[in-house]
């Protein structure tokens, strides 16, 4: 990297980032581009897959969001990142990330799992910083239209599936545990906070039910941007509009939480759109309208990028998108 650039990175403005999920990951492999002052805060209220099966054995937070988030934000040799993300295929450990067991190591001999997260991170020499919302042991429920109700992440898909009906509301339980005061106080001192992408109920709302973050970020003075998903989700939002989910986010929240919205405007393949059109998913909808009425004002970009059979975000142009949207946005709330 020229020194020009690592200037430019070292001045760049504070951001928070918060979320899970494979979205989040991939939008802050962009943002590291642009800016060293990046905090991402991460949901541990997986159950599922290796990372459900370290937190019943080990009784340790679910690392599997962390590690994702860690490797985005890397800047160590490839064989290294190789290594963290390489996934068993035999045996007893099949299925298992190697990261996970990396990390899973680390929180047994140091004094708490922020501590561990905190090594992980000087090992793989990261851009910035990546910190658990809270260290407490939650787990997620999710209640339905129809009042039926479920306990633990991994769950609510199929739940959903059954019950063929939206999900009304989602907490944790215990409720309102502490949040990590790391994770309140980058809040406090952010210049942007961005929430997504990523799963509407199981990755951004979850966050949101720690105790004091959604009041943090209310009382910020900070730029408060909703990075919304490319797709709907099958086994959470299935015809859900972009106002949908903002109005998910503010029903667990508080209104009014945050003031933009990105949406993607590239278009969908065809032959993408019908297969996941078969899952009963399908391009997330600008109501500009009704998110108006929110309170939300959209912004429309192509942010978008095909991968094999599948479309996400484009980490580059996600990221150009972000700080040009600080650029024009943040510069002139500093001034005033």
């Amino acid at each position: 990297m020229n020194e020009r650039l690592r200037m430019q990175r070292g001045m760049g403005p504070e951001i928070v980032a918060i979320g899970g999920g494979t979205g989040l990951s991939t939008m802050l492999r962009g943002l590291k581009n642009y800016t060293e002052k990046i905090t991402a805060i991460v949901t541990v209220a997986d159950d599922g897959g290796g990372s459900g099966v370290l937190r019943q054995d080990l009784g340790m937070p679910p690392p599997g969001d962390i590690r994702n988030c860690l490797l985005a934000l890397a800047n160590t040799e490839p064989v290294m990142s190789e290594l963290l993300g390489y996934r068993f295929s035999e045996g007893i450990l099949k299925g298992q990330s190697f990261g996970n067991l990396f990390l899973a190591a680390l929180n047994e001999i140091s004094p708490s799992f922020d501590v561990a997260v905190r090594r992980m991170s000087e090992v793989l020499a990261i851009t910035g910083r990546v910190l658990p919302v809270t260290t407490e042991d939650v787990n997620l429920e999710a209640e339905f239209e129809n009042y039926t109700r479920v306990v633990g992440e991994s769950k609510i898909f199929q739940c959903k599936k059954e019950q063929d009906c939206r999900i009304r509301r989602v907490r944790l339980l215990p409720s309102h545990p502490k949040a990590l005061e790391e994770t309140l106080e980058a809040i406090r001192r952010a210049d942007m906070i961005l929430l997504g992408p990523g799963s509407l109920y199981t990755s951004i709302i979850p966050n949101l039910l720690v105790g004091g973050v959604a009041e943090a970020i209310s009382e910020s003075d900070a730029l408060k941007l909703y990075v919304c998903n490319v797709m709907t989700q099958e086994g959470e939002t299935e015809g859900y509009s972009a106002a949908d989910h903002i109005r998910a986010i503010f029903h667990h929240s508080r209104d009014r939480l945050f003031s933009l919205c990105l949406i993607n405007s590239a278009p969908i393949p065809k032959e993408i759109c019908e297969r996941y059109a078969a899952e009963g998913a399908a391009p997330i909808v600008c109501d500009c309208g009704a998110c108006e009425k929110l309170g939300v004002e959209t912004i429309e970009k192509p942010v978008s990028l095909v991968c094999g059979e599948k479309v996400q975000h484009d980490p580059a142009a996600l990221a150009q998108e972000i700080f040009s949207i600080y650029s024009d946005l943040g510069a002139m709330r500093i001034a005033d």
